[in-house]
């Protein structure tokens, strides 16, 4: 298989990770999380990230195999010599877009989280303080100290 050949291959599956980032995405910004779609789509992503990184693995071996250096440079060189270049960059500027888009559903579950730690512990603090008093009546103002938090 040709280096270009190989290039096309891994942006095939970076694509598909891409628009699996951007279905996260959406999800994630979705009134209600559905939590099993997530979950779905996480065990999606890791088999996709796994594959690339294969493919990253074998085409940095042939790399290695063809005497070009490991780094940055090693890649856009051989690239060049193969006349794939533009391939390769374009590969890459979508590599940096799906990084970006990750760290960003990242941000967003970093966001739940912390909006249901929120909500837990006010039910935790509700949970806690006596709503009623002994003669039946309801406390006025007995949540206000954890309303103003949640």
């Amino acid at each position: 298989m040709s280096l270009a050949q190989h290039i096309a291959r891994q942006r095939k599956h970076l694509e598909a990770l891409i628009a699996l980032l951007e279905a996260e995405q959406e999800s994630l910004s979705s009134a209600q999380v559905d939590g099993q779609r997530l979950s779905e789509q996480a065990r999606h992503k890791q088999a996709l990230i796994q594959q690339l990184e294969r493919l990253e693995t074998q085409r940095l071996g042939a790399q290695r195999k063809l005497g070009y250096g490991e780094g940055r440079q090693g890649a856009e060189t051989a690239a060049a010599d193969a006349n794939c270049l533009e391939a390769w960059i374009a590969f890459r500027e979508r590599a940096l877009h799906a990084k970006q888009l990750n760290q960003f559903n990242g941000l967003l579950i970093g966001a739940r989280l912390n909006q249901n730690q929120r909500i837990l512990d006010f039910l935790r603090n509700a949970a806690g303080q006596a709503l009623y008093g002994p003669d039946g009546q309801s406390r006025v103002g007995s949540l206000g100290s954890v309303a103003s938090s949640a």
